[in-house]
């Protein structure tokens, strides 16, 4: 290939990144986020980091089931959450969930989904770290890989054929990139330039197989030149970048010039869930490297160079924010199992005959038997 088109300045090469090692923005790239908006970031990815914490001790507890953490990732989900209007629609992976906690889903509702009891709007179905809200325009993703990507595109080209004005956001990691299905939705997007945006948060590791196993491609965003799709390659650490790089691509969806496809270089700083070990397939150096690039730390350091926070400030958001979360926990381990017959309900708009025949055996079969 010509070395001219793979120069070092293009987007989908080179890195955006907008804080520097001081704290300070470099006003080439600063996208202008006010101090109430940054202020609210920062609640939300400390937030996120405490939240996190909780859910793996709970699992570690034998208390729920299984949690997939974003530690390391924080960013790059709640500047989405703060980038998009209220009628985008968003299609998660593993580590967006928190997008809709930004959007003003509840945080006991939020938990409720990972205890799969009364209180999840999914009423039990789903595994955890699964969550999705019609109330926030954001659907479950599938712990299969990459099928959320085709489903964005699809709800994108529908809602441009009813002039909406919506986007729809796609989510996916490094490893979704080697999956017929990322290809089948670049295709579809590039060539209908479809209201969208597809971030692929590249955190170098798909579980236990590093990007450099699964692609030969010089960078991830490099790929969307094939479809004729614009490609940005963004610090996924720096949540100005982030935010910065995303309002640009949903802006640019909304005036009707097409798909954006975005790579956040990001790292996963612990297990890729609560399944995982990953001891046994990377190096703690590695790991140590990364934790001098913690997306929170820089930010902070933004807002201390800003004058926005301080160590009292910092030590006062804790204590909020720690009895906030044990207060929905404590609030949704209360709650009891979903109903029996919610296993019935949303299989269709109007329940078909032999539904109501199997609710009726249901109902005539009293309460559920109690172990305890």
């Amino acid at each position: 290939m010509d070395p001219e088109l793979l120069r070092d300045d293009d987007p989908d090469i080179a890195l955006l990144t907008v804080l520097r090692d001081d704290g300070s923005a470099d006003p080439a790239t600063d996208p202008g986020m006010s101090s109430e908006t940054l202020l609210r970031g920062y609640r939300e990815m400390r937030r996120l980091r405490l939240l996190d914490a909780r859910m793996i001790l709970l699992q570690r507890q034998g208390r729920v089931g299984f949690y997939g953490a974003a530690h390391g990732q924080e960013a790059v989900p709640i500047a989405t959450g703060l980038a998009v209007r209220p009628d985008d629609w968003v299609f998660p992976a593993l580590r967006e969930q928190s997008v809709m906690l930004v959007r003003g889903f509840p945080l006991t509702t939020f938990i409720a989904q990972v205890f799969g009891n009364a209180g999840d709007v999914l009423k039990g179905r789903q595994m955890p770290s699964h969550q999705s809200g019609r109330a926030v325009h954001q659907v479950s993703w599938s712990s299969c890989i990459g099928p959320q990507l085709p489903h964005a595109v699809g709800a994108a080209w529908a809602m441009r054929a009813k002039k909406t004005g919506a986007v729809a956001v796609a989510f996916s990691g490094d490893g979704a990139t080697s999956q017929g299905d990322f290809h089948a939705a670049m295709n579809f997007a590039g060539v209908w330039r479809a209201p969208c945006v597809i971030v692929c948060q590249n955190n170098h590791w798909s579980i236990s197989v590093p990007t450099s196993k699964q692609t030969a491609s010089r960078t991830i965003a490099v790929k969307a030149r094939a479809y004729g799709i614009p490609g940005v390659r963004v610090d996924g650490n720096d949540l100005l970048a982030v935010y910065g790089v995303l309002r640009d691509a949903l802006d640019r969806a909304r005036r009707g010039a097409g798909p954006t496809f975005v790579e956040a270089v990001t790292y996963r700083m612990g297990a890729h869930s609560t399944s995982d070990d990953p001891t046994r397939y990377r190096a703690q150096a590695e790991v140590d490297a990364w934790a001098k690039k913690d997306p929170l730390d820089r930010l902070r350091r933004h807002l201390v160079h800003l004058g926005l926070i301080t160590d009292a400030s910092d030590a006062a958001l804790d204590r909020e924010l720690t009895a906030e979360i044990a207060a929905a926990v404590d609030e949704v381990e209360k709650l009891p199992a979903p109903e029996r017959e919610s296993l019935l309900a949303d299989v269709y708009a109007e329940p078909t005959w032999n539904l109501r025949e199997q609710l009726g055996e249901l109902r005539r079969a009293g309460p559920a038997p109690t172990h305890g």
